[in-house]
């Protein structure tokens, strides 16, 4: 075998994974058994958990998830510690790793911390409102008017006259004056339009909680 100088086993290529098989597996500084059958995901292309086979535990096979686990010149080395295989989940059976094994050993072994998830929501930052109310105010403007006056105008004539005239009968003339009357009235006229237009503004804002870490510690040196 080759020897991978301390390399991840998750981040074998599929022409590597047979590399892995039968090679010695410990656990801290004890040798727990050899390498049996490899869970290989199809989508994320890479080795999920390894099948370790042998009775240094007591068990005939027992599969552990791949992460933290690598591959070094003496065998593979996993992250987790001999008395975590006390509890851990198994199965007499020789049926192949399933979705429903895989999720249950994957719980016992590995390592959980929360994460800070921030999401967003809308809520109500207030309102905006538009009265309108009718004020009055005084207004004046100025316009020419006009007006017809009369005044006598007289110019000497000498000419004679018939005996048929109206000469000497009393007579009164009436001349019509007309005059310009300032009339008000009023239209309505739209001046301006008025209206509310939302914007959106981006603030940074930084959050704070607390999160919880499992921390994992192996016994023993290699």
């Amino acid at each position: 075998m080759t020897n991978a100088g301390g390399r991840p086993i998750e981040s074998l290529t599929e022409d590597e994974i047979p590399e892995l098989r039968n090679i010695p597996v410990y656990a801290g500084d004890d040798e727990i058994g050899h390498v049996g059958d490899i869970y290989y995901d199809d989508e994320s292309r890479r080795v999920e958990c390894v099948g370790v086979k042998g009775d240094a535990l007591g068990f005939k096979r027992q599969w552990v998830p791949a992460q933290g686990a690598v591959l070094e010149g003496d065998g593979l080395h996993l992250s987790y510690g001999r008395d975590e295989f006390e509890d851990a989940p198994r199965w007499d059976d020789d049926r192949d790793l399933d979705e429903d094994r895989y999720g249950a050993v994957r719980d016992h072994f590995v390592r959980h911390e929360e994460e800070l998830q921030v999401g967003k929501q809308q809520v109500s930052a207030g309102s905006m409102r538009l009265r309108k109310w009718v004020e009055t105010e005084p207004v004046q403007a100025d316009v020419e008017l006009q007006r017809e006056t009369a005044h006598v105008t007289r110019e000497p004539i000498d000419e004679p006259i018939g005996r048929d005239t109206d000469a000497f009968e009393e007579q009164e003339v009436e001349v019509p004056l007309t005059a310009e009357q300032a009339v008000v009235s009023k239209r309505v006229v739209a001046k301006e339009r008025v209206g509310l237009e939302k914007d959106v503004e981006t603030e940074r804002q930084t959050v704070q909680d607390e999160l919880r870490k499992e921390r994992v510690d192996v016994d023993g040196d290699r």
